[in-house]
C-alpha cells in the first residue's frame, strides 16, 4: 500500500512539474520554423505539382466533390490520392513514436523532421515530368505526421500545417479582449496565432517567388527552416532532455 501510495504520489508531482515545464520540441519559434516549411510544401504541391494541397485536405475534398457534381469522376477520384495519404501519414504518426520511444536515443519529433528533410531532398531530385502523385503522396504523407505530432506550442494548441483555426483562434481572443480589457493571456494567444498565420504565408511567398528558377528543386528552400529545427532538437535530446525522453509533449 505504502508503495503504491508513493508511485501515486510521485505521479501527481511529475504531472504538476510537466504543466509548467515545455519540451524543445514544444518551444514557439520550433513551431514557427516548422510553419515557414509548411507554407513552402503546400505552394510548392499546388504551383508544380498538379495544384493539389498538401497541409490539409479540406480543398481537395471540396475540388473533389465539384468534379464528381459535374460529372468528371476520373478527376474525382484523382483527389483521393492525397487524402488516402494524409490518412495514412496519421496512422504511421500514431504508431511510431511509441517505439521510438522505447529505443530511448531521440524523440520521434526529433526523428520526423529528420526524416522531412531527407524527403525533401530527393523530391527536389525528381523531374516536373514525372507522374505528380509520386511527390504528392509522399508530402501529404509528410504534413500529416507533421500535424499530428507538433500539436501544442508552449501550451498553446497549434497547427504547423494549416492556418484556419488560428484565423478562428485570433477571433475568439478578439471577442475575449473585448468583453475583458484586462485578459493579457488572449492578448498573447492573438499575438501568438497571427505570428503562425504570417510565417505561412512568408514560406508561401518565398516558394511562390523562387519556383519559376528553382523548378522542382525549389523544395529544397524548405528544408532550411527544418534543418534549423533538426539540430536544435537533435541538440537538446542528446544533451540538454537526454534524461526526459520518457516525457511526452503535452497534447500526446
Amino acid at each position: 500500500m505504502s508503495e503504491n501510495f508513493k508511485t501515486e504520489k510521485h505521479k501527481e508531482l511529475h504531472q504538476e512539474l510537466h504543466k509548467e515545464f515545455y519540451l524543445t520540441c514544444e518551444k514557439y519559434y520550433i513551431f514557427e520554423l516548422l510553419t515557414i516549411a509548411a507554407g513552402m510544401m503546400g505552394l510548392y504541391t499546388y504551383i508544380l505539382r498538379g495544384e493539389v494541397f498538401c497541409n490539409a485536405q479540406t480543398g481537395n475534398v471540396v475540388k473533389m466533390s465539384l468534379a464528381f457534381g459535374q460529372g468528371n469522376f476520373a478527376e474525382g477520384f484523382y483527389y483521393l490520392i492525397p487524402f488516402m495519404a494524409y490518412i495514412a501519414g496519421t496512422v504511421v504518426s500514431e504508431i511510431l513514436p511509441e517505439k521510438v520511444r522505447k529505443a530511448h536515443f531521440i524523440r520521434w519529433d526529433t526523428l520526423l523532421v529528420g526524416i522531412e528533410i531527407l524527403a525533401l531532398f530527393m523530391i527536389g531530385f525528381i523531374p516536373l515530368s514525372w507522374p505528380h502523385q509520386i511527390v504528392q503522396v509522399a508530402i501529404n504523407f509528410l504534413c500529416s505526421m507533421q500535424f499530428n505530432t507538433f500539436r501544442q506550442a508552449e501550451g498553446i494548441p497549434m497547427a504547423t500545417t494549416f492556418v484556419t483555426n488560428h484565423v478562428r483562434q485570433i477571433g475568439i481572443n478578439i471577442a475575449k479582449r473585448i468583453r475583458h480589457r484586462d485578459e493579457e493571456e488572449a492578448k498573447r494567444k492573438m499575438s501568438r496565432h497571427g505570428n503562425i498565420i504570417i510565417a505561412f504565408f512568408i514560406g508561401g511567398v518565398i516558394m511562390t517567388a523562387a519556383s519559376p528558377y528553382l523548378r522542382e528543386r525549389t523544395v529544397w528552400l524548405a528544408v532550411i527552416p527544418l534543418s534549423v529545427c533538426f539540430f536544435v532538437l537533435l541538440r537538446s535530446d542528446l544533451i540538454y532532455e537526454k534524461a526526459m525522453l520518457d516525457l511526452k509533449p503535452h497534447g500526446h
